[in-house]
């Protein structure tokens, strides 16, 4: 048996620069942390040939092209599983509809949780180009490809996306603050629940077709990414909350879904009690609303906020990895 434990992610600024349509043209670039909120898949093996997996539903098959929820069939099928596992997965978060890069993370740790029981080690770019195929390339789905990455490497990184003629280059650059750095940066970021559960494949697929037409916020999405790293590298925190206000209001025009009258009002309120700036995380319509508020206004926006669920976090430093080994004899 073996545990894999997959952080999410929080994106500070630079989300929609990660899709093939931007980057392809002018490069994208994002910066992302893991937070200590996880995707955890557990795998062992049966003692018979059939497949078990375990979510919301629980599934019992013979062949792993019988597999329902798609991921773990394509993940099983892209490291060469066969019949005789059981697959478990559990979240710390509601796993659909968070913001926080749940699929990606999900997808990521099905590979790593694969290829371990296998007895295989795989570099971190693998399972990140590996997740991208799955849920890109295989499914369709109309995502970019930060989440994968952030969820593979950890940490607080930035990642530039680059590539032409079909051909992706993607680099992850950690920005490493040292660990009281690290805690005054994430003693000043907050994360409230809108108690709003959404799909944003809607938005997401409006968001891509719409490039064309809102080049210029994706350039200035694009600029206030690069300014983040540069401001966190000079040790200038406070700069994030202006960045993330800046971010969200481009964000705002890139898809009709992004935001609504309830985020609106609750952003509003956060913003006239304390926090400096903030965005929804993720695709926008619900999800999580990320606040950088310094730490002497912070019962304020709490106070102001008591409707919402906060869901404290810290920085996350590490990626996929395994918490829980067990060698046995398998059947």
């Amino acid at each position: 048996m073996l545990i894999i434990q997959t952080p999410l992610r929080i994106s500070l600024a630079g989300g929609g620069t990660d899709f093939p349509d931007y980057y392809q043209q002018y490069g994208g670039y994002v910066v992302s942390t893991a937070i200590d909120k996880y995707i955890y898949v557990i795998v062992n093996a049966r003692y018979d040939d059939k497949i078990y997996v375990d979510y919301s539903r629980k599934e019992i098959v013979d062949h792993i092209d019988e597999i329902q929820h798609d991921l773990v069939r394509e993940a099983a099928r892209m490291t060469g599983m066969v019949p005789g596992f059981e697959v478990a997965m559990m979240a710390d978060i509601p796993s659909e509809g968070s913001g926080l890069g749940s699929s990606s993370s999900l997808t990521v740790g099905l590979l790593n949780a694969f290829y371990h029981y296998q007895g295989k080690q795989v570099e971190r770019e693998v399972l990140a180009q590996q997740a991208c195929e799955i849920e890109i390339d295989i499914l369709g789905r109309p995502i970019g490809r930060q989440d994968q990455y952030i969820a593979a490497y950890g940490g607080l990184c930035g990642i530039r996306f680059e590539g032409k003629d079909g051909v992706k280059q993607v680099s992850v650059e950690r920005l490493d603050l040292d660990e009281h750095q690290k805690r005054r940066l994430g003693s000043n970021l907050l994360l409230f629940f809108t108690d709003i559960v959404r799909k944003s494949s809607a938005i997401l697929d409006e968001q891509k077709k719409k490039i064309a037409d809102t080049t210029e916020a994706h350039h200035g999405i694009k600029e206030l990414a690069l300014r983040t790293q540069r401001e966190l590298l000079g040790g200038n925190y406070d700069a994030l909350g202006d960045i993330l206000h800046q971010n969200w209001e481009l964000k705002r025009g890139l898809a009709s879904g992004v935001t609504t009258d309830e985020i609106d009002l609750m952003y509003e309120r956060a913003r006239t009690s304390g926090a400096v700036g903030g965005k929804i995380s993720g695709a926008g319509g619900g999800g999580f609303l990320l606040c950088y508020c310094q730490r002497g206004d912070q019962e304020e926006l709490r106070e102001a906020l008591g409707d919402y669920r906060e869901m404290p976090f810290m920085l996350e430093p590490f990626g996929s990895r395994v918490i829980f080994h067990q060698e046995r004899y398998r059947w």
